[in-house]
């Protein structure tokens, strides 16, 4: 089970592992509880118990629920893990992330989603990035076991990093909000490779400006207004 009482001390811990501190937490579990009810009344069926009865669940509380739910979004676990970390089956807790998502969408006053996998159209863009005026674009590589296979060691083995890793890129706004994540890759491939590989350039109106590093040389011809920084010189 997760120790509740040790993230609640620790304001750095709660930060990694939820991404809110302490202070935020405590004060977003009061709305949180206050949509929770409402939730629960509205979509209540009539041969339901009354609120409160019956046993107690492994997540009691609403600051418990929430915790769980903020875990989720923050972490991604699968629902065996995230089932490991508050006793529970991984069935109830695909019950559970259906029940608590709609209430944190009520409590924040948005729509929680995950960052887009594809991105067909400007649409769809803005719909990852509402507003935005400036997206980043960066590659990110993780280590990963070297596999047995001399064949598929090869392709997974990264000349930057020199060793085998999974490669994959990051689309974020002004604010640090991740908006696009695609499918993670083998770490040979290069982070203009995988860029022209989702098709996401000319999705992005003119009016945005893409900023991204000298890893993703000629991006400035398939956008009008993109920044790159120029690559140093070596002086004599």
């Amino acid at each position: 089970m997760i120790n509740k009482e040790r993230l609640l001390r620790d304001n750095r811990l709660c930060k990694a592992i939820i991404g809110l501190s302490v202070e935020e937490l405590k004060n977003l579990a009061a709305e949180f509880s206050a949509c929770y009810l409402i939730y629960r009344k509205k979509n209540r069926k009539d041969h339901e118990r009354q609120m409160g009865a019956g046993q107690k669940g492994f997540i009691p509380t609403p600051l418990d629920k929430l915790l769980f739910i903020l875990l989720y979004l923050k972490c991604c676990p699968t629902y065996d893990l995230q089932g490991l970390l508050f006793g529970l089956d991984r069935t109830r807790v695909c019950r559970w992330v259906k029940i608590l998502l709609p209430v944190l969408e009520m409590t924040l006053g948005r729509e929680c989603v995950l960052p887009a996998r594809q991105i067909r159209s400007a649409e769809e863009f803005f719909r990852a990035f509402p507003g935005v005026k400036d997206v980043f674009i960066d590659g990110t590589e993780r280590p990963v076991q070297k596999p047995k296979n001399l064949r598929r060691r090869k392709k997974m083995y990264s000349g930057k990093k020199r060793q085998t890793t999974r490669k994959g890129l990051i689309m974020t706004d002004e604010t640090r909000k991740i908006g696009f994540i695609p499918m993670i890759k083998n770490g040979r491939r290069h982070d203009k490779r995988l860029l022209d590989k989702v098709d996401i350039i000319r999705h992005i109106p003119p009016e945005v400006t893409i900023w991204a590093d000298t890893g993703f040389q000629g991006i400035d011809k398939q956008h009008p207004n993109t920044q790159i920084p120029k690559k140093g010189t070596r002086k004599a």
